[in-house]
């Protein structure tokens, strides 16, 4: 068995080792042991305090988590603060969506015999856990999309027990989360194995493999997300695949918009596109900026605002986005306005420089080697597509592959059809689009979709949002059940204080 080892990623150095790789048995195990705890979780209000308790002990140990996320990742104590914050919301408010219900779904339809065109039976429909959910942390959000992030807090809410494969970049702050939720499980009475922890590149496929593996939550790459989502499929009882591979996050800026607001969006872009050291999935990673002097004047705004240098998550990441950057720029006809390379120093020998490409957008339309600057670059680099025609934009826009998000800018007075067909057609290629703003920022509410269509994620759900809880659910109806037989949500006395739809009329209690 292999070392998992702690890297420094300002340095490359290994901070030290954390655990060994699991093998299968490891795997097989730990998925066992998880769908044994399953029962448990059958008592949404143990569920409730088990999420609200692990929010609370995340807070506790809060120095000691965003030091050792800090340590992995080199996202600042700033940042990872803010995350933190983020996680502990989110658990909190999958309590709440416990408490309240609704996103069991309860429908009830009495019997009717005089019902045409026949007579109806009595039938009764809600939803129930799918049974133990693989999540797979992703690298960029070591705690809000990582062992107590949100697929975690949406599938325990669910009342799905949850084996979680860490990441590498952040094994020890994986550990440490993974012992925190375990101890809240036991404060709550509840079996500590609803949450477990496995390590290690073969644990992967082995997870999703897994006979009583249900379900799977990714976020990452498209090779890596899409070769376990063909897994899935492929398994003799084929399971949901709830995967974010990647995106581009197209943004079009119009043209009256660069001729009133050019400073202002170049600011703005300089601002999105270097967040994180543009390690976000919602990272403006191709931008249609006007042919002539209004896109020029964004592009300057963009060059003279302030953009730090900084480590990647990893080494082998920053291989590739330096890789990436030169690859795209050697093409003929692409310029850089902005170099993005090494920027290393004494203390962060690692670190590299955001940068900036630009390129006509009537080159795109030639595809060969320049579909490469359609794919995602994970980093700080965005390229500028500059469009001479409303036609040229829309052939680029119409090139695209399914994305997290779109964004528009637009000038203040346009607001006339045209514009809005632009924005609803940019909803053909985003789960959420954005106007006037910048996509880098997921609000975590009840209305947000973060998902969008393929490679941008391999379902029509969200990873972010009350909704996720879906993901974990299946609708179940029982037929002229007697009443003792029902399941306490869809007895007649409604004893648990659901909302329900009965006989078409929404009741809330």
């Amino acid at each position: 068995m292999s070392d998992v080892l702690s890297i420094d990623p300002r340095t490359g150095a290994p901070r030290g080792r954390v655990a060994t790789e699991s093998t299968a048995e490891d795997v097989d195990e730990a998925v066992r042991a998880a769908a044994a705890a399953a029962p448990a979780l059958r008592d949404p209000a143990a569920r409730a305090d088990l999420l609200r308790t692990a929010a609370a002990l995340l807070e506790k140990n809060g120095e000691e988590i965003i030091a050792a996320a800090d340590a992995e990742s080199a996202l600042g104590r700033v940042r990872l603060t803010g995350e933190l914050a983020r996680t502990c919301y989110q658990l909190r408010a999958f309590g709440d969506v416990v408490e309240a219900g609704g996103y069991l779904d309860v429908i009830i339809d009495h019997a009717d015999p005089q019902a045409a065109p026949a007579p109806r039976p009595d039938l009764r429909r809600y939803k129930v856990p799918l049974g133990v959910v693989a999540v797979f942390a992703a690298s960029n959000f070591p705690l809000a999309f990582s062992v107590p992030g949100g697929d975690t807090a949406s599938a325990l809410a669910a009342g799905c027990p949850v084996v979680v494969k860490a990441h590498p970049d952040h094994p020890a702050t994986s550990v440490l989360c993974a012992r925190i939720l375990r101890s809240a499980a036991a404060e709550v009475g509840l079996p500590e194995d609803v949450v477990r922890l496995v390590h290690g590149f073969d644990a992967g496929p082995e997870l999703v493999r897994h006979p009583l593996t249900a379900a799977v939550g990714f976020t990452g790459s498209v090779r890596g997300g899409r070769a376990l989502f063909d897994i899935a499929s492929s398994r003799p009882r084929p399971i949901p695949f709830h995967g974010e591979l990647g995106s581009l996050n197209p943004v079009v800026v119009t043209a009256r918009a660069a001729e009133t607001r050019a400073d202002e969006i170049g600011a703005g872009l300089a601002a999105s596109y270097t967040q994180g050291l543009g390690q976000f999935c919602v990272k403006p990673g191709l931008v249609l900026l006007p042919a002539g002097p209004a896109g020029d004047a964004v592009i300057r705004a963009v060059v003279t605002a302030t953009v730090p240098s900084g480590p990647l998550l990893d080494p082998r990441m920053r291989a590739a986005f330096l890789a990436g950057v030169r690859s795209r720029a050697a093409l003929p006809g692409v310029a850089e306005p902005l170099g993005a390379g090494e920027a290393g120093d004494d203390e962060t020998p690692l670190s590299v420089r955001p940068g900036l490409l630009t390129v006509a957008a009537s080159r795109l339309a030639e595809g060969g080697p320049y579909r490469e600057l359609l794919e995602e670059c994970f980093g700080p680099v965005t390229v500028l597509v500059r469009y001479g025609s409303t036609v040229e934009r829309d052939a680029v826009l119409g090139a695209l592959p399914g994305n997290l998000t779109a964004t528009v800018h637009l000038a203040a007075d346009e607001r006339d059809a045209e514009a809005a067909e632009l924005v609803a057609g940019l909803s053909g290629i985003a789960g959420r689009v954005v106007v006037d703003g910048w996509p880098t920022g997921v609000t975590v509410a009840p209305a947000m979709q973060h998902g969008g269509p393929y490679p941008a994620s391999t379902s029509g759900s969200t990873s972010v949002g009350s909704t996720a809880i879906e993901r974990w659910l299946r609708p179940v109806c029982y037929q002229n059940t007697p009443d003792p037989l029902l399941p306490p949500e869809l007895r007649e006395a409604n004893p648990l204080g659901l909302p329900r739809l009965v006989d078409g009329v929404p009741m809330t209690s």
